[in-house]
Parts: C-alpha cells; sequence; structure tokens
C-alpha cells in the first residue's frame, strides 16, 4: 500500500538532487575548460557552452533548475503526507491510544521532519557539494535532462523571470547574469588556497599575486625615476657619444635637447655597434649625428595603472615609454623589464644600473636603498606606512620635511629608522633594526669597493 507513495517521493527527491546538482554546477563550471572540451570534439559541451556565452539562456536554466527543486519539494511533501502520514495516525492510535487529533498532530510532524531531513541531505547537501567538487562534469552529465526540463517549463520561466525583473527594476536593482565572476580579492583567497592545498609552489603563488596585485600600482611606483636615468644630450660630439655607449652597461640610452623635460628618444648601443663593424680596420669611426641615430619612444602619463602598461606599449609597438607627470614634466622611464620584475623578481634592465641589495650591518642592523620601493620594504619594517613616497628615502624625507642628513631617525610603529647615508639631494641608505618576525633575513654581501660603511 505504501510502495507506490515511496516510489513517488523517492523520484521526487532524485529530481531534486538533479536540479540542485544542475544549478551550483552550472554556476561553478569553468568556462574555458568546457570551450576547450567543446574545440576537442565533445558536442555535449558545444550544446552547454552555447547556453554560458547567452546571459538569457543562462538565467533561464537557472530558472528552470529552481522551479524543478520548489516542484519536486512540493510535490514529495503533498504526497508524503497525504498517503504516509494517514498510516503514521493509524499506528500511532492502535499502539499508544493516542486521540484522533493527536495522533494525526504527531503523524504529520513525523512525516515532516523525515521529509526535512531526506530532502536537505539528499535532495540539497549531497548534491551540491558534488556538483562545486566536479562542476564540469556534473553540468555535463545534467545538461541534457536540463534541457528538456528548460523547454518543458519555458513558458513558467518566462512568466516568472519576468516578474522577477519588474519587481528589481522597481527597487532600482540592476539585473545580471548568473555567472559569478572573481573579484580581484576573491582570487587573491583562491590562490592563497591553492598554494596551501599543495597546488601551487610558493613562487608560482608569488608571481601571480604579484601579477593579480599590478591594478593596485602606477606606473610612477614602477618607473625609473628621473635622477637614475643614463642620459647624453642631442649635441653631444661623436667622439664623446662613442666613448659612453661603448664603456656603459646599457644598451640603450636616454637622448635629450637642453634638458631632460625635452627628451627626444633612445639610442641603442647595438646600432652604434653595427655603424663600427661597418667601417674598415683601423679606420677613425665616425658616428652620424645623434639626432639621425635617436629611436622615437612614446610619453606614458605616471597615474596610468600598471596593469595597463602592458596594453599601452603594445598598441604602440615598443618596449619602453617617457613617463611625464600633468604639467608634461619628465618624471622618469618605464619599461616591460620593469613590470616583470615586480611580477617575477629582478631582471636585467637596458636604463638603469642594477638595484643595490640590502646589507647586514655587524650590530644586526639592515641597510636598505633609500631608492627602495616602500612596499617592498616591508618585510624589515613590518608594514606599508601611508604615504604619498613611493620609496623609502622618499617617505623618511616626507617623515622630516626636509632634506635628511646622517644620523636622521623616524619612527614607523615600534620601529626606528636611521639615516645611515644620504647626499645632498636625498637618501641613499637607511638603517633598519633587526625584527625577529622578519620572514626573511638577508644575507651579508661580500665585501665590494663602495660599500656604505
Amino acid at each position: 500500500m505504501l510502495l507506490l507513495p515511496v516510489v513517488v517521493v523517492t523520484l521526487n527527491l532524485v529530481l531534486n538532487a538533479l536540479y540542485v546538482a544542475a544549478e551550483f554546477s552550472m554556476v561553478a563550471a569553468s568556462r574555458p575548460q568546457i570551450a576547450r572540451l567543446a574545440a576537442s570534439g565533445n558536442e555535449r559541451a558545444a550544446r552547454l557552452l552555447r547556453v554560458l556565452e547567452s546571459p538569457t539562456e543562462v538565467d533561464r536554466y537557472i530558472a528552470a533548475c529552481q522551479i524543478g527543486i520548489t516542484l519536486t519539494s512540493l510535490i514529495a511533501g503533498a504526497v508524503g503526507q497525504a498517503t504516509v502520514s494517514p498510516q503514521i495516525q493509524t499506528l500511532l492510535q492502535r499502539h499508544t491510544g493516542l486521540t484522533d487529533g493527536a495522533a494525526a498532530s504527531w503523524a504529520a510532524v513525523s512525516v515532516l521532519a523525515l521529509l526535512t531531513v531526506l530532502q536537505v541531505v539528499i535532495g540539497e547537501l549531497v548534491p551540491k557539494s558534488y556538483a562545486l567538487e566536479r562542476p564540469v562534469q556534473t553540468a555535463l552529465a545534467t545538461h541534457r535532462p536540463m534541457a528538456l526540463s528548460v523547454l518543458v517549463l519555458r513558458h513558467v520561466v518566462t512568466v516568472l523571470n519576468g516578474s522577477g525583473l519588474l519587481i528589481l527594476r522597481a527597487f532600482g536593482m540592476k539585473t545580471s547574469s548568473h555567472h559569478h565572476v572573481h573579484s580581484p580579492a576573491e582570487i587573491d583567497i583562491l590562490l592563497a588556497e591553492s598554494r596551501e592545498q599543495g597546488a601551487l609552489s610558493d613562487e608560482a603563488h608569488r608571481q601571480l599575486q604579484h601579477g593579480l596585485r599590478l591594478s593596485e600600482l602606477t606606473v610612477h611606483d614602477l618607473m625609473v625615476p628621473r635622477s637614475r636615468l643614463a642620459t647624453l644630450e642631442v649635441s653631444t660630439p661623436g667622439d664623446e657619444v662613442l666613448k659612453r655607449l661603448l664603456s656603459s652597461p646599457y644598451s640603450q640610452l636616454v637622448v635629450y635637447r637642453g634638458s631632460l623635460d625635452d627628451v627626444l628618444g633612445t639610442v641603442s648601443t647595438k646600432d652604434v655597434a653595427g655603424l663600427v663593424a661597418r667601417c674598415a680596420p683601423g679606420a677613425q669611426v665616425k658616428l652620424p649625428p645623434l639626432t639621425r641615430l635617436v629611436r622615437t619612444v612614446p610619453f606614458i602619463p605616471e597615474t596610468l595603472r600598471a596593469d595597463r602598461v602592458v596594453g599601452f606599449l603594445q598598441e604602440r609597438g615598443r618596449s619602453k615609454a617617457i613617463v611625464v607627470d600633468e604639467h608634461g614634466s619628465v618624471e622618469g622611464f618605464i619599461t616591460m623589464e620593469d613590470l616583470l620584475k615586480e611580477v617575477f623578481g629582478e631582471v636585467q634592465d637596458e636604463l638603469k644600473e642594477p638595484s643595490p641589495e640590502p646589507q647586514l650591518l655587524p650590530d644586526g642592523r639592515t641597510l636598505l636603498p633609500g631608492g627602495m620601493a616602500l612596499r617592498e620594504a616591508t618585510p624589515w619594517i613590518g608594514q606599508e606606512p601611508e604615504s604619498d613616497a613611493s620609496t623609502l628615502g622618499g617617505f623618511v624625507t616626507e617623515r622630516l620635511g626636509r632634506i635628511p642628513v646622517v644620523g636622521d631617525t623616524v619612527s614607523v610603529a615600534e620601529l626606528t629608522l636611521t639615516v645611515h647615508a644620504a647626499s645632498e639631494a636625498q637618501v641613499t641608505w637607511v638603517a633598519v633594526p633587526s625584527r625577529e618576525e622578519t620572514s626573511a633575513e638577508p644575507a651579508p654581501p661580500e665585501a665590494a669597493e663602495g660599500e656604505p660603511g
């Protein structure tokens, strides 16, 4: 007598699980992965991809899932209460002596509790967990029955979706696709979880994290500052140009006219070497005027976000640019190498001298270069202080309100930073006390000529 109701309830629980799995897998499935499957000839993936690429189709798909979940839950509850509850009521009256009203109440509550547990566990939690664990496989497996459901429920979906849109618009809310797009903060969390679970190495995690945070930086944060550029005045005699280029460790120098605010471009050691190679052995090398050797470079605003620099340079077919401020004054120079350094670490740069490294003093303090980016000094000073300056030396100058001299100090949290070396215009080295919580202590460098004392 109870066989048919049990079959009906079980069938609705299975259908409920199907709709739940389809909904969660559709939202969580990787569109690029499905696109690759479709490109490899998977017909089911191709059909699913067409749905994913249409926000309207995704809305219909999700709505059909939600309608299916609601209908199967209601049917299971109605059948259970209508057929199973009377049977339990009879058993209670026969074995406990309860009155009709009490037995009916206890029977209804018992059936409701049982169906709720089955619904939550079998119809919700299990399929949801499976779909989130294997979203692509689940989305492909449930697509065919869901396509049939969308077809059968298309008119109901249209009416309900339209009603929902009207209500949302009445409250001034914008509608969007159900497909979730991760924010940079969410991607950062996912990267951290992937590293913790062993899916990413520490180095890969660091590189991806730095690449993600390019959107938080500007050209000004990454550029080679004006004071550190290797330059040539356009009227420099040919023999001096040749001497400077051949003795320079850099492959290119910035060429300007009159002042550095009038940059003409760059001159390449490679171009000059080609001219020298074409000269007869023993013949005197005569270079053409610098104006004929200069390669023009584009200008880029210092406020442009760092993650847009690659596109900016690619559009112009260049790998470097002059950085200017809002008034058009030259502030520095930026290259593709500067972006690569931010993501992958130190790389060879064509236009600046190798960056000095932190050095360990005998008393346990660490010397940090004044030109070190303020964000890069965080492992030693414990935090990145709020400042308009982009370098450690600039931060010290900002705090003091004047050009620092050797021995000046500023405080950051519980640390006292000391100016260890300075020129007439800028801080060159800053001494930082040791910190027990510093994650990586730099190794003492070998003694070298010019080491700051």
